[in-house]
């Protein structure tokens, strides 16, 4: 039993922890990297937060069947991301301010956005 116990705490603690890495941007050698993904027609999470006035990397995962076109018209970026592929995307500086994005092949999914502070 004890066994049991610590493979579901386990287990939780690895689920909690997914979840806030693509809740939140990560700082990786100093540059922050963050993560969106694509799946049932929405982004997880809808909303980003990564810090203004300094380069960023978008990792991007499409866990749909389906290719979409990651676009950000606010900051001038576009990529195709195939079902089950991820992509980084390398974002400039990006003043403080609200930049939103969406899946260009399908304007009927909701979009997301990137909080730049």
């Amino acid at each position: 039993m004890p066994c049991r116990k610590k493979t579901i705490l386990t287990f939780l603690a690895v689920a909690a922890g997914g979840v806030l890495a693509f809740s939140q941007a990560v700082h990786a050698n100093g540059a922050t990297v963050a993560t969106v993904r694509f799946s049932g027609d929405r982004f997880e999470p809808a909303k980003l937060t990564v810090p203004a006035n300094q380069p960023f990397t978008l990792e991007v995962t499409n866990a749909d069947k389906k290719a979409i076109e990651f676009e950000s018209f606010d900051l001038h970026r576009e990529r195709v991301v195939r079902p089950g592929q991820t992509i980084t995307v390398y974002m400039a500086p990006a003043a403080p301010g609200h930049y939103t994005f969406c899946d260009d092949f399908d304007h009927s999914v909701a979009e997301g956005a990137i909080e730049a502070r």
